[in-house]
């Protein structure tokens, strides 16, 4: 239990950063962040992820634009605002510094 518990924790963590740096590539249909982060193994639902790009939008980090769709009804397209791109660098350098933290403190294990 504590071990699930610690490892949500971690997701969570980083699930934001994750987003803003999917977005960063370019307009980003919701279903296409949600593919990318099942790829790098973050699973997430649609559940999860909109609650989190409403924040994010409602914060000034993203804006999105409708695109009408051949298929259904028009979709919406997410990109970094100005905002989104300052926040994003701030915390590729906060990775960073994270990434080497933990590998230092971690050292050599196995």
């Amino acid at each position: 239990m504590i071990v699930e518990n610690t490892q949500t924790q971690m997701r969570k963590g980083i699930l934001e950063y994750c987003i803003l740096s999917i977005i960063a590539k370019g307009e980003t249909y919701a279903s296409d962040i949600i593919a990318e982060l099942k790829k790098a193994q973050l699973l997430v639902v649609e559940g999860t992820l909109y609650p989190l790009l409403t924040r994010l939008k409602n914060n000034g980090l993203l804006t999105y634009n409708w695109v009408e769709s051949t298929s259904g009804p028009p979709r919406k397209y997410y990109v970094l605002s100005d905002e989104g791109r300052n926040v994003l660098e701030q915390l590729d350098k906060t990775w960073e510094e994270l990434l080497f933290a933990v590998q230092t403190a971690i050292g050599n294990r196995k």
